[in-house]
């Protein structure tokens, strides 16, 4: 036996390595559904008592987490079964059982030390390579009103340098379904990445622990959800928690950052991030701030990560104290903009809160460069509460630093230099700020740092007079129409009009999507660029030689941000292209080319491309003008020098919604003049310049006086007796007018007459219009002969005696009947 047992462990443990292989590409079903219900709370736990399930709670809208009673918390095969019977449940409208998914927290482990603020290096040093967070606070900036939330593993809400700024109100324990979000502690101490996060955006100043957040003032609050299974509905339940009291959720992770996944939010997160950007904050959106990866080791791409490649959040990346790119580094056309983390050895990191009411000098990776993003932002929606999340997309583009950030792939978009708007320039240049504006420079962008470093200082004062940007469009254009073979190189070049002449029109840049469907027998090996009609290279996807998979893309949307404010308008190309070796092969299917923006340049410098021609001095949420500069008055929601005519200057109060801001009680405006003048120099029917037909102006009192039939015949008369102007205004006799009636219906009575008696002694037939069959909108009216009017509704262009009979109309209407068929057909 004792030589039996080594023979037969050596099978046993070839089939059981074997096995694994298989195990860790396939799905990890859970016990959970996302169910769709739209009866309300009691129809969904009738329908959760049917089929064998606890109802565990609400999500949002008409969805509900259900959990099985009896199904294994984990497995690889699905329960075909219970979903059959709950999507054939009359009161369910979609049904999905929920699948584990592998979501990565994106810091770099380091032993924590004891930091201090003048550890903060980041935050403001002597040699200006900084987030220039001391100018905001000069400027009394600190995040005051503003709600951030951490989306992670939960955060140490009684640690001494949070417990002050602690808001429960933007927290929850999503894996085990309580309000706490308190982290679970272990040895090692993994849950600590939401703490340190948390500390970096809102750790108490002068409070003796620790150092400060960048906005020391601000609410924190957490949610715990990735202790725990992560499935599509505990991030879609992250993203919509609280959103009219949350301004701001942070998240540092996502899919695996291992060079070959290819993943993002599905179904339910996907609603939750456009609920948030649509519903959150009022109407003005939710702002998601999200961590661009750390697979720069093995050359990932966050362009291949739905959640940072989302028009919806706002990607940050990394720089090392020195400026270089960090080794952990994804480069991609998504991210919008930089903060400073971790580097090499000798380089410094970031001071935070840690486990234990501990403090930190060693958070790191692209994890610790979106917290420091969020507090910025919320130093900018202090200073702003009115800014929608595109309005902070644009400011963040506008005053992003690319000083002191180095890289080889710099370069200045089709814009050139992006101006600012509401006249800042003059405002901007006497800031005691040592940051340039972006906007005074180039618009420089790089796929490793997108616009730049953020600048504290520079974003608030943008956004204190910012006017919010016109309402968003988007434009979607299908740039092939049969499939095209890849091979070794594959060019699609289209003009593009950008939806000109319909509401879709867009004529300045946001963000820019090339929707790709495509199969090839080896993903990793494709490089893939956009080019914009200005000439602007954004690469959408470098080669990733991890990348084996040859499942292709599906329908994924490669995001760029490097065409903002360009126009959209002509040319575009796609170059898909093998790096590595040209006998591959694959097939493009579908390439559908994706606009947002706006249909006018958000700047100052064209005043056209504000309402009120750049005179106005307040708008209100609707982009509509409320308020004018001075010497400007508000006419149709636009400003104008002077009232046209018909109009005179006056005040009105405000009723329009501006936010936060204090409305004044009143705003000088061009008012309608009093009837019935039809011209006045001021409100009021004594101020008349003019007057309407039959009214004559009185010099004497500014009025219009009516003119009887008598005046309007003599005019002379009229003005001659203006000395006894009570004598003239008696009403004249009414004869003359009884008379001219009477003799117009004899003469009128007369023609009729001898008109009847020449037709019956011709012998003509009289036909008069009936109600028959062939009368009415479609019949005639004929009188004599054979000549005949035919006419369908209203007419475009008058038959004459070769018109289109009956007949011919019909055949016509037929043929269009049948034409708009097939077109019907066609497009189903």
């Amino acid at each position: 036996m004792s030589l039996r047992a080594p023979l037969l462990l050596g099978p046993l443990l070839v089939l059981l390595f074997s096995g694994l292989g298989p195990v860790v590409g396939q799905k990890l079903y859970t016990n959970t559904w996302a169910v769709h219900i739209p009866g309300g709370p009691e129809v969904a736990d009738q329908v959760a008592t049917k089929h064998g399930f606890i109802n565990n709670g609400h999500v949002f809208g008409d969805y509900y987490h259900f959990r099985h009673r009896t199904v294994v918390k984990r497995s690889l095969s699905d329960q075909r079964g219970t979903q059959v019977r709950l999507e054939k449940d009359p009161k369910v409208t979609w049904a999905e059982q929920q699948v584990s998914k592998r979501r990565r927290k994106r810091d770099i482990y380091v032993e924590p030390n004891d930091p201090n603020f003048e550890d903060q290096w980041y935050l403001y040093n002597s040699n200006h390579h900084d987030l220039n967070a001391k100018a905001a606070w000069k400027s009394g900036f600190t995040g005051k009103g503003v709600v951030v939330s951490i989306l992670d593993d939960g955060i140490e809400k009684n640690h001494p340098d949070l417990e002050q700024n602690y808001d429960p109100d933007a927290s929850y324990d999503v894996n085990d379904g309580d309000p706490d979000p308190q982290p679970r502690y272990t040895q090692l101490n993994d849950n600590r990445h939401g703490t340190r996060c948390a500390g970096e955006v809102a750790a108490v100043a002068n409070n003796g622990v620790c150092g400060v957040g960048v906005a020391y003032n601000a609410k924190i609050g957490g949610v715990r959800m990735l202790d725990g299974e992560v499935t599509d509905m505990v991030e879609a339940q992250s993203l919509s928690l609280n959103p009219q009291h949350i301004d701001i959720y942070s998240a540092s992770w996502g899919p695996e950052d291992d060079g070959k996944t290819v993943d993002g939010p599905a179904k339910l997160a996907k609603e939750a991030f456009l609920r948030g950007v649509t519903e959150g904050r009022g109407g003005r959106g939710s702002i998601f701030v999200w961590a661009s990866g750390n697979g720069g080791r093995e050359r990932d791409n966050c362009n291949c990560d739905g959640y940072t490649n989302s028009i919806y959040t706002l990607s940050i990346s990394s720089s090392t104290q020195n400026g270089n790119v960090p080794w952990y580094s994804e480069a991609c056309s998504s991210t919008l903009a930089t903060t400073y983390s971790s580097g090499n050895v000798n380089e410094k990191q970031i001071v935070t809160t840690d486990l234990k009411s501990k403090c930190t000098d060693s958070h790191t990776g692209t994890s610790a460069s979106a917290p420091l993003a969020a507090g910025i932002i919320a130093l900018a929606l202090e200073a702003n509460k009115n800014l929608t999340w595109r309005d902070m997309q644009h400011l963040v583009v506008r005053t992003s630093n690319p000083n002191h950030l180095l890289t080889n792939d710099w370069k200045t978009n089709g814009v050139g230099q992006v101006p600012l708007m509401n006249g800042n320039v003059q405002k901007a240049l006497k800031l005691e700020n040592r940051h340039a504006l972006n906007s005074f420079f180039p618009s420089a962008v790089s796929h490793s740092y997108g616009y730049g470093l953020l600048d504290a200082g520079g974003i608030v004062e943008l956004a204190r007079t910012w006017s919010n940007v016109g309402p968003q469009r988007k434009c979607v254009v299908s740039m092939v129409f049969e499939p095209r073979n890849i091979g070794s190189r594959l060019l699609i070049s289209k003009s593009v009009d950008a939806c000109f002449g319909t509401d879709s029109y867009v004529t300045s840049l946001e963000h820019v999507q090339a929707r790709l469907t495509l199969s090839y027998n080896r993903r990793g090996k494709l490089a893939i660029h956009l080019i914009s009609p200005a000439g602007t290279r954004s690469t959408l996807l470098h080669p990733r030689f991890h990348d084996f998979s040859s499942e292709g893309f599906n329908d994924w949307a490669f995001m760029t941000t490097h065409s903002w404010d360009e126009n959209p308008t002509g040319v575009w190309r796609l170059e898909i292209e093998n790096v590595a070796s040209a006998n591959d092969y694959g097939t493009l299917t579908q390439f559908l080319l994706v606009l947002y923006g706006t249909d006018s340049a958000t700047s100052s410098s064209s005043e056209k491309s504000q309402p009120g021609g750049g005179s106005c001095k307040t708008l209100d949420l609707r982009q509509m003008c409320i308020e004018c500069n001075s010497g400007y008055y508000l006419f149709e929601q636009s400003c104008v020098k002077e009232c046209p005519a018909g109009f005179s200057v006056g005040h009105q109060p405000i009723t329009y919604t501006v936010g936060n801001s204090i409305a004044p009680a009143s705003v000088s405006a061009c008012l309608p003049c009093p009837p019935p003048c039809l011209t006045c120099s001021s409100l009021s029917p004594q101020a008349c310049l003019s007057c309407p037909p039959h009214s004559s102006l009185d010099p004497f009192s500014g009025t219009c006086v009516h003119l009887n039939q008598y005046m309007r015949e003599s005019p002379g008369n009229f003005m001659a007796a203006q000395p006894n102007r009570e004598s003239a205004l008696q009403p004249a006799s009414q004869l003359p007018v009884t008379i001219a009636v009477l003799s117009c219906v004899a003469i009128f009575a007369i023609f009729v007459g001898i008109f009847l008696l020449l037709q019956l002694r011709s012998g003509a037939l009289i036909k008069l219009p009936s109600l028959e069959a062939g009368s009415g909108p479609g019949g005639a009216f004929s009188l004599g002969g054979n000549r005949m009017v035919s006419y369908r509704g209203i007419p475009t262009v008058w038959g004459d005696d070769e018109g289109n009979t009956d007949s011919e109309n019909d055949e016509f209407d037929a043929h269009h009947e049948r034409t708009a068929f097939i077109k019907t057909q066609s497009a189903l």
